[in-house]
């Protein structure tokens, strides 16, 4: 808890105009000092301090007060925060951050850190060896000179003891070199921390040195890469950014945060006029980050990941923030996956702008890539899709943002949108991502052990009934469920004899994901091949409707395709071979239909009725694809989202005639 005496402390101790001149340009009005309030736009000076007061107040909006507020609402930070934030520019240590704990002083930590920054600066700029030559080679090798140096204080560590003795000379002790996670204790004998790496200085808000990024100097075998300093009394991986000092202003003038993965990426970004660029420091993206680019009030966080796999694993995780910021956050992956350095370094500065302009939202950046390559019309492959894509969502499951992000996944893998939003709720959350899934399959095939058996509804019987309401009402399954056992036990089997394992239609895996509706298509679409393969000429002739068919399972189109191109007048043998040719599992389905063999109606009127039942879904299906294509909102060119819109209304209408006509239709 802050107490009073150093509240009454921190006041004295700050110069109130000075604080606000880092922001404001102030001119002296008697004994007040007057300019444009900082908390709203205006060209005439409203907005005064008077030091003899220590008060502030603006006559444009009203605000008003004293040092701390001032500081509440520059840095968007609560009260006890201000005070802090105050004492540590002041170099002011706090009676909270006394109780209770033994060592350094906390400016002592500083100064501690900062000639071992000064230190380290030295051994890169004036040192002689090969070492110092390594160094000065990586940084080259980087583009960076010695002026690029210079300016961000880079360095290079030694080791062997170096860096201690320095210290000692300079009057500090191993417990505040240790404290400050610049040397290791050795069998009571403090060593040197970082050794023979190129080193970059972490500075907090304010500019001083608190921490150091470390990294090793070509390829060493069982060497980390970067060593990074720990948490310490002055410093956290997880609250501070690389570079926020530099990067603060910009951010608070622009509105925007660009991050990148790297150090070098920062560097290279600021030297080429993005100064508004900052990096996490040794740890994942963190929502502390995130506030912390908030006090400058930035609007538009813009992640500048690589494209490989670690690229795309923090943007998956930084989904996890979308509900916690008012922010909006982008995602931009650079072309040929280089990363910003890299870019630069090939590219003039001004061909990256519109690219960061151009920059995606973040879910359609995650959504993209974790689909990327998914065979939507193979439904394994869907589920899949869903179980990858819930465990991103996850950790959104409680968020107000969750249904719509659900419904568009929905679409895009043609699902329903209630048993998506089951899957998200049912997802471990990232830190039990290792976790063993209930209900998954065993290795080799079958059920997990203690997987309870899944039921299918029986035959519904002949006709239609309603399904839901409105535009969403659908015909009952005429045909009824088709249980996985019906598929045959070798269907979509291609496995040699040597391979005897196999799999059904609708593994269990499956069958979690696939919704009524894909369970009707699917149905329709094996009753439609098996109608195929005993009245090839009959279903031929229906071919123009199923041209624009969205087929649930691609196996399936590419069966009905090979058949119907056979030539007229093909026997019904001729046909099967046809579709064999192309998935050696078509026998077990093409004998397994129903609805021909049904009495009470005509081939004809069967026929009509299975076709219409596939058209409808397919509709359906369609209508979801363009909506969800329509959810990417301002990714969408507006000549395309109206071309879109109009199909999906066509697409609507014919779906509605579809339904009344099965509706009315009856075996009876």
């Amino acid at each position: 808890m802050i107490t009073d005496e150093d509240k009454e402390k921190v006041r004295q101790a700050t110069d109130f105009v000075q604080l606000v001149a880092e922001t404001v340009e102030l001119r002296q009005r008697g004994q007040e000092f007057w300019g444009c309030c900082p908390f709203h736009g205006e060209k005439s000076p409203s907005f005064k301090v008077n030091p003899g007061t220590g008060l502030w107040h603006c006559f444009g909006c009203g605000e008003g007060g004293d040092v701390f507020s001032y500081v509440q609402k520059r840095e968007n930070l609560e009260f006890p925060d201000a005070i802090r934030y105050l004492a540590d520019r002041a170099g002011i240590e706090l009676a909270e951050e006394r109780g209770g704990r033994r060592g350094p002083k906390r400016n002592r930590l500083i100064d501690c850190l900062s000639e071992a920054q000064a230190f380290y600066a030295t051994m890169l700029m004036r040192g002689r060896g090969e070492g110092p030559d390594a160094a000065r080679a990586y940084f080259a090798s980087r583009g960076f000179g010695g002026d690029v140096c210079r300016r961000w204080g880079l360095g290079y560590a030694p080791g062997r003891g170096a860096l201690v003795r320095d210290l000692r000379q300079k009057g500090f002790s191993p417990a505040e070199m240790i404290a400050a996670d610049l040397a290791l204790d050795r069998n009571g004998r403090p060593s040197d921390r970082f050794y023979e790496r190129v080193m970059f200085p972490i500075n907090d808000e304010m500019g001083r040195t608190i921490a150091f990024g470390g990294r090793v100097i070509g390829a060493k075998k069982d060497t980390a890469k970067y060593v990074n300093t720990r948490d310490t009394a002055v410093f956290n991986k997880g609250k501070h950014l690389f570079a926020y000092d530099r990067a603060k202003e910009t951010m608070a003038a622009t509105g925007e945060a660009v991050v990148c993965e790297g150090y070098t990426d920062v560097i290279a970004m600021h030297e080429n006029g993005f100064t508004n660029a900052v990096a996490a420091l040794g740890t994942a993206f963190r929502l502390d980050h995130i506030k912390l680019m908030e006090r400058q009030r930035v609007n538009r966080i813009v992640c500048l990941f690589d494209g490989d796999a670690a690229g795309q694993r923090a943007a998956e995780r930084a989904v996890q923030f979308i509900d916690k910021t008012p922010a909006e956050l982008r995602c931009v992956v650079l072309p040929d996956n280089q990363d910003p350095m890299e870019f630069l370094a090939s590219h003039p500065a001004s061909e990256l702008r519109p690219i960061l302009d151009a920059a995606r939202p973040l879910m359609d950046f995650v959504f993209d890539k974790r689909l990327e390559g998914v065979q939507t019309g193979v439904p394994g492959q869907r589920v899949a899709a869903l179980e990858s894509m819930a465990r991103v969502l996850a950790p959104l499951k409680k968020s107000v943002l969750m249904p719509e992000y659900a419904a568009r996944l929905a679409d895009l893998l043609s699902m329903d949108a209630e048993d998506v939003k089951r899957a998200i709720r049912e997802a471990p959350l990232p830190k039990d991502a290792d976790a063993p899934a209930q209900g998954r399959r065993a290795p080799g095939g079958g059920r997990a052990a203690g997987s309870p058996a899944r039921t299918v509804s029986a035959p519904a019987g002949r006709g239609f009934s309603s399904w839901g309401d409105g535009a969403d009402q659908v015909p009952a399954d005429a045909y009824g469920y088709v249980p996985d056992e019906a598929y045959g036990d070798g269907y979509y089997d291609a496995a040699p004899a040597a391979a005897p394992a196999r799999q059904t239609a609708f593994p269990e895996a499956e069958a979690r994901g696939v919704s009524e509706d894909e369970r009707r298509q699917l149905v329709s679409e094996r009753e439609l091949l098996c109608a195929l393969a005993a009245r090839p000429d009959e279903v031929k002739a229906l071919g123009g409707r199923l041209a624009d068919v969205q087929w649930a399972d691609s196996r399936h189109e590419a069966m009905a395709w090979a058949m119907l191109s056979t030539p007229d007048g093909a026997t019904p043998a001729e046909v099967v071979a046809a579709a064999t040719a192309v998935e050696p599992s078509a026998p077990q389905v093409l004998s397994g239909g129903r609805v021909m063999g049904e009495e009470g109606m005509g081939d004809a009127e069967k026929l009509g009725l299975i076709v219409d039942t596939l058209e409808f879904f397919s509709c359906r299906r369609r209508i979801r694809r363009i909506r969800g294509r329509l959810r990417q909102g301002s990714g969408i060119p507006d000549e395309e989202s109206r071309e879109l819109f109009a199909e999906a209304t066509a697409l609507q209408a014919r779906a509605n005639e579809l339904r009344n006509q099965l509706s009315s239709s009856s075996f009876d």
